[in-house]
């Protein structure tokens, strides 16, 4: 199969010996008596076919804290059913605070320019000081602890005894609607709820002291209420404990509470856009594995490195970042606007904190380049050697943009996966080279393809992207799902045994991926399937166009592709500028990508993580119900597209 993928970029042969790819390669090779000659597809293949293997040779290279147990996969061809380490025991807590030393473990800033750093030693006694106040307060294993809140400091030490204890963590960030939190916590029913009293975002300050006070008495779970004064408001939730006050300041170790590998350590929530939030239980065990790879493997992170991720408590991101404790790096945690009080914010930060793997989503990218910023010719950037970026599509022309105008020696990961796995099918690779548009690779041990409809795994054509066998980062179940219905409704039913992730996705000639968008927004005009991404790359080209949202309305019998667009300010959509449009996708896409109508309004309604969301916009042109408007950070914006005449 030929290929017209542009290169962008190539790791240089020391950088492909040093990397800890090739080093685990050759252990492994060493181990099985296999060789693969630094061939990552080769080593991909072998993982999958092996991949008992494989997990058990790299809970040994990480020297896991635990005990493995003899069984490395039982009913493995089942999904679900397959379980993988089945008699392992550990702790997720501490083979994160593996490291107790004097070196730096977590920057805090803020876009106030707040700053505080701890070392790993520091942050363990905090931890066991936390851990101690919760046992006091009742909580055991398996008990759900929750916090509505930033991404500080605190909330890692919340997160990090919680789970020492082998209780059940769960967060959001406090811009969340009221309904919202209780939709997530109220099926979870913690037994303590960590909260702020307010927060910081674009140059103002929230107080959600009074959305707290509401929140606990509807959340009847909760037995303490402990309240973090972040925002410095002089205020506090009725019936709460400060944070201060409740830790116990006498503890100075943690007595970790071993759990078996495949017991809940998280629970994560679906958007909720469609409804209530769905709750995906993670596991302990699984989690830990598929994050130690990633890190290690497909980023190349060593204790050495300053691990960035702009990301919210309510999103995945979050509970992927911190996971980077367990290689010792440092983190460095950010709370408010990517963009105040400038866009140089964060390649300020960047450049401040010597930032070596810096991670975003790929809008930010798009919004940055829409504002003028070139980073490449205003900063240093000196430590920056890896860009990571999810959420949405990370389009061609953002990949042109990063190396054009930030940094033209960096690795360049664009990652796929989501909340559902708590981590990645398609991500980065330090030993590869970057090909404009494309995920470098399928993670290891993960045998992801793509099938045509009718469930024939093919290359070179678009789609669903699924994984054919059990993995260890599988949710373990949704939360209050007795007989598992809703799970395998989920992920499981669309192909008899095989894991549909709901994605629209292409297997490249050069065995990297391209995701075209989520498969139940994909368009059919015509019975022609369109990922929305291939729409959005072509019209956020054009410099009066920031954002985008395009949707399928049903008309006529058959369905019209309707596109929204949101303009600089002060701009006016008009004929010349939807001529425009229509001439930029028709040029570089197909006819049948051209939109029947272009209409423009004032915002894009997003996820509080910031997806946009088609199927609620598509709901509204409908004239249907959308019964989970809390879930949107933007709620209001989603009135621009009711009952417009344009399209009755």
């Amino acid at each position: 199969m030929t290929s017209s993928a542009k290169k962008l970029w190539e790791p240089s042969k020391a950088h492909i010996e040093n990397s800890q790819m090739t080093h685990f390669m050759r252990h492994v090779e060493g181990l099985e008596g296999v060789h693969f000659n630094g061939d990552y597809h080769a080593f991909y293949q072998w993982s999958v076919e092996q991949r008992a293997s494989f997990w058990s040779i790299l809970w040994d290279y990480f020297d896991v804290q635990g005990e493995k147990g003899e069984i490395v996969l039982s009913n493995g061809e089942k999904m679900p059913g397959a379980q993988f380490f089945p008699d392992a025991t550990l702790n997720f807590a501490e083979n994160l605070l593996r490291f107790r030393d004097d070196r730096p473990a977590v920057v805090f800033t803020n876009e106030h320019g707040t700053r505080e750093e701890i070392t790993y030693q520091e942050l363990y006694v905090r931890t066991a000081q936390l851990a101690a106040a919760l046992k006091k307060n009742g909580v055991q294993a398996g008990d759900r602890v929750a916090g509505m809140l930033p991404n500080c400091i605190e909330t890692l030490v919340a997160m990090l005894a919680t789970t020492s204890l082998g209780a059940v963590w769960s967060s959001c960030s406090p811009d969340f609607g009221e309904q919202g939190v209780l939709d997530r916590f109220g099926q979870v029913e913690p037994k303590v709820l960590f909260v702020v009293d307010g927060y910081f975002y674009n140059g103002k300050t929230i107080d959600v002291t009074n959305k707290v006070e509401s929140i606990h008495t509807h959340l009847t779970s909760v037995e303490t209420l402990v309240t973090i004064p972040f925002a410095s408001t002089q205020r506090k939730p009725s019936n709460s404990v400060a944070w201060a006050d409740f830790l116990d300041r006498d503890a100075t170790e943690i007595d970790f509470v071993p759990r078996k590998f495949n017991d809940p350590l998280y629970i994560m929530f679906s958007s909720g856009t469609t409804g209530v939030p769905k709750c995906i239980v993670h596991g302990i065990g699984g989690t830990l594995l598929q994050h130690l790879k990633e890190h290690a493997l497909h980023t190349d992170l060593r204790r050495e490195d300053t691990l960035f991720y702009f990301t919210t408590c309510g999103w995945m991101m979050w509970n992927w970042l911190v996971s980077g404790l367990a290689l010792g790096a440092r983190l460095a945690l950010f709370d408010g606007s990517p963009f105040y009080p400038s866009p140089n914010a964060m390649p300020d930060l960047i450049d401040r904190e010597g930032i070596t793997v810096f991670g975003t989503s790929a809008k930010y990218l798009a919004a940055l380049e829409k504002a003028g910023a070139k980073p490449a010719q205003t900063h240093q950037l000196t430590s920056l050697r890896a860009v990571l970026t999810t959420g949405s599509v990370l389009a061609p022309e953002s990949f042109d943009y990063v190396y054009r105008d930030i940094k033209a020696d960096l690795c360049l990961s664009s990652i796929s996966g989501g909340t559902d796995i708590i981590s990645c099918f398609a991500l980065g690779n330090p030993i590869l080279p970057v090909y404009r548009g494309q995920l470098q690779c399928r993670g290891l041990g993960l045998a992801v393809s793509v099938y045509n409809d009718m469930g024939q795994p093919v290359q070179g054509e678009k789609g669903e992207l699924v994984c054919e066998q059990s993995f260890p980062c599988m949710p373990i179940g949704f939360w209050n799902d007795a007989d598992g219905s809703k799970y395998r409704a989920a992920y499981f039913e669309r192909f008899e045994n095989r894991w549909a992730h709901g994605d629209y996705a292409e297997l490249t000639p050069e065995q990297g991926v391209i995701i075209y968008g989520r498969s139940d927004a994909v368009l059919n005009p015509g019975g022609v399937r369109i990922g929305t991404a291939e729409i959005y790359r072509q019209v956020e080209k054009i410099d009066a166009v920031l954002e985008s949202i395009a949707i399928g309305q049903r008309w006529e019998d058959d369905e019209r592709i309707v596109l929204f667009v949101k303009l600089r300010d002060g701009l006016t959509l008009d004929d010349a500028l939807r001529e425009t449009i229509k001439k930029t996708i028709r040029a570089n896409a197909t006819p049948r990508h051209v939109p029947s109508v272009i209409l423009q309004v004032a915002d894009i309604p997003r996820t509080i993580s910031g997806k946009i969301v088609e199927l609620a916009v598509r709901q509204v042109v409908h004239g249907e119900i959308v019964k989970n408007t809390d879930a949107l950070a933007n709620p209001e914006a989603l009135e621009f597209f009711r009952n417009r005449p344009e399209l009755s």
